[in-house]
């Protein structure tokens, strides 16, 4: 059974060789032991902690096979970025230019440095380790983060947003940064990666442009891969997309990968999943008509997996399910779970 729950400081070695099959460009899990490990504490003191709000919280998931005790991939939730450490992005926006002299009327798209998505929450860290990018792993992995904010939705802000890897080339330098390096920056890609990924974010203020960047000035290499994702990333950004996140012109600093967005109600899986009281039944050999993804309804003893070993009861309201999933999500007879349908096309 494939099991969803929050990481633990057992879990240092498999974060670490995520963090490695990752590669350059996914700067939430940095190749930097020190900064792993402080996110598993950090992650750890999160769950224990009684949110009202939230705040500095940083909440990391693993999901792991129960009978190899295998860690096959990650997904993590920031509560609120930008509150300590600056939250940049450009904004690419449309200038008119306009000459009455002339009756001529000049569009121009500029890409602003901006902090405007201070105080919001990201979705981050989704990392499916390649053997296991099978059957709904993935998307119950991203699924995930959703049912666990529907039901804790006092710990996260009313917007939700999740930053998508750029283009790169076949070394993993995005050629969005190249003019950036030439211009403004006097260091190599992997450096600044790695600063951004430790959270050492000065430098930024330091040597970016302050002013806004006519596109059209851009070389054309940089301009064509504005909002463009990298080809590993687009499946996680087909997912969000039908989560209902959008791009709004919001991009990377480095790499100009699209930011998404979307309102935490508004999430599809935040409003297609539901409570209910959870059933166990004496048939192990349980089948029911649906793949459904299903959580406790716990914080630091939270717990989710996804099977068709299960069915809606709509006489009793209630959702049967094996003894062995029960087991793994450590609820009894009665108890609250929340369950979502995975099926494609559900509604």
């Amino acid at each position: 059974m494939l099991l969803i729950r929050p990481i633990k400081a057992a879990d240092y070695s498999a974060l670490l060789q995520i963090a490695t099959e990752s590669g350059a460009g996914f700067t939430s899990l940095p190749m930097d032991e020190q900064k792993l490990s402080h996110k598993i504490a950090h992650s750890e003191q999160s769950f224990a902690a009684d949110i009202k709000s939230p705040g500095e919280q940083g909440y990391l998931f693993v999901m792991e096979d129960t009978q190899t005790g295998e860690i096959l991939g990650t997904t993590g939730i920031e509560a609120a970025v930008g509150l300590n450490n600056p939250f940049y992005h450009f904004h690419k926006s449309t200038v008119v230019h306009h000459s009455a002299e002339l009756k001529a009327v000049n569009p121009v798209e500029v890409l602003t440095l901006c902090n405007d998505y201070t105080g919001s929450t990201e979705v981050c860290s989704l990392f499916l380790r390649e053997p296991f990018r099978v059957g709904l792993n993935g998307r119950f992995l991203s699924k995930v983060r959703f049912m666990f904010m529907a039901e804790q939705p006092q710990r996260f802000a009313k917007l939700v947003i999740a930053e998508m890897r750029g283009e790169a080339d076949e070394n993993g330098i995005p050629p969005f940064w190249h003019w950036l390096q030439n211009n403004f920056f006097n260091m190599e890609f992997s450096k600044a990666d790695y600063l951004i990924g430790v959270g050492k974010k000065g430098f930024i203020a330091d040597l970016m442009p302050r002013y806004p960047i006519y596109v059209g000035l851009l070389p054309v290499e940089a301009q064509q891969v504005i909002g463009k994702v990298h080809h590993n990333t687009m499946p996680a950004l087909k997912l969000l997309e039908k989560e209902g996140f959008t791009h709004r012109g919001y991009v990377d600093l480095f790499d100009a990968g699209p930011t998404v967005e979307a309102q935490l109600k508004q999430i599809k899986s935040v409003r297609l999943s539901h409570k209910i009281k959870v059933q166990i039944s004496t048939d192990e050999q349980l089948t029911g008509p649906s793949q459904l993804g299903i959580c406790n309804c716990e914080t630091e003893q939270f717990r989710a997996t996804f099977s068709d070993n299960c069915y809606l009861d709509k006489a009793s309201h209630t959702l049967v399910v094996t003894s062995a999933i029960a087991d793994a999500l450590n609820v009894q007879n009665g108890d609250n779970v929340r369950y979502l349908n995975l099926d494609k096309g559900a509604k």
